[in-house]
């Protein structure tokens, strides 16, 4: 890729080259700050630095070393420590599962939904399986809910979660009365 660079950037990058660390601090101090901003930012546009969130400076990318004629330097690769080593075996093999173990299919647990004795929740459900069942007001005067919420509540809590069955059943000149089963 051939791109084409300012003196001031050439100037950054081979100062960044001969830095063990490849950091492209310090900026030339003649460099007024607003100044430092674009030269690493069109630094960095063009992929020749990157920031090193762990030190919060900016170094040479490989193509950073590139553009000023030098070898990005790769540090050489750690040994692997035998003590180490050994530790990741030991434990490695405590997670193994025994013979046989994947070869079973997964179980399926089975959860159910499960409501608080104390609650406003179980209070309702106690209401609505009475033999005589209960009305949406008598409901909304326990609770303090309105009627929305205890419409809601029927449908989403109750029949979808808990799994109960609402019934209803309205006598002529009566509220309509809800019971669970």
């Amino acid at each position: 890729m051939s791109t084409h660079l300012t003196p001031t950037q050439i100037e950054v990058l081979t100062a960044a080259a001969d830095r063990p660390d490849g950091s492209i601090h310090p900026l030339p101090a003649r460099l007024p700050s607003g100044a430092k901003n674009k030269v690493v930012a069109s630094l960095l546009a063009r992929g020749l630095v990157f920031d090193a969130k762990d030190s919060l400076e900016y170094r040479l990318t490989a193509e950073g070393y590139a553009a000023v004629g030098r070898e990005c330097e790769l540090p050489a690769p750690l040994a692997p420590d035998p003590e180490i080593e050994a530790a990741v075996v030991a434990v490695e093999a405590e997670w193994a599962p025994e013979t046989g173990e994947l070869d079973r299919p997964p179980v399926a647990v089975e959860r159910k939904p499960r409501t608080r004795e104390n609650s406003k929740q179980a209070a309702v459900v106690a209401m609505l399986q009475r033999p005589e069942g209960a009305t949406i007001a008598q409901i909304c005067a326990f609770t303090g809910w309105q009627v929305h919420t205890v419409r809601g509540t029927f449908a989403g809590a109750f029949k979808k979660k808990l799994g109960l069955t609402i019934t209803s059943e309205k006598q002529p000149g009566n509220e309509r009365v809800y019971r669970a089963a």
